[in-house]
């Protein structure tokens, strides 16, 4: 199965995602913070990211930016446990996957959420993209 990277500062949300992933069949790496989660991505291999928005140090949103200099097809997940705004703040979630994360979660989430976009980014990833459509100007007859 896949290799994924979790890096979130919550140990207990970290903890969930590993055996959710494992049991799945899953390989999975956790890392506490940005700096050690970006360090651990340079030395490994991995098909799948679950990124926490917000952590000390190194946010989640920064991590995703120095990840895809690196890596830019790698999927990412955006995860974040600050409630959504409710008109007067930024939806950091969405802002997210405009900014080239592939899902994102609401923390608490639902196993069967977790699971379902992880098969979804991982199915994705691995499909190659479909071909270019040339459109072709073809005269009519005489």
């Amino acid at each position: 199965m896949a290799k994924i990277l979790i890096v979130d500062d919550d140990s207990a949300v970290q903890t969930t995602i590993r055996l959710l992933l494992e049991r799945a069949g899953h390989s999975v790496v956790g890392a506490s913070d940005g700096r050690k989660g970006l360090a651990i991505f340079e030395s490994g291999d991995f098909d799948l990211l679950f990124l926490d928005i917000f952590m000390p140090g190194m946010d989640g949103l920064e991590t995703m930016r120095l990840v895809h200099q690196q890596q830019p097809l790698i999927p990412i997940i955006v995860i974040s446990g600050h409630p959504l705004p409710s008109g007067s703040g930024p939806d950091f979630l969405t802002m997210a996957t405009k900014l080239g994360a592939v899902s994102s979660l609401q923390k608490p989430f639902r196993p069967a959420a977790l699971l379902a976009a992880v098969a979804s980014c991982l199915e994705t990833a691995t499909c190659p993209p479909p071909p270019s459509i040339v459109a072709c100007d073809v005269a009519s007859g005489p």
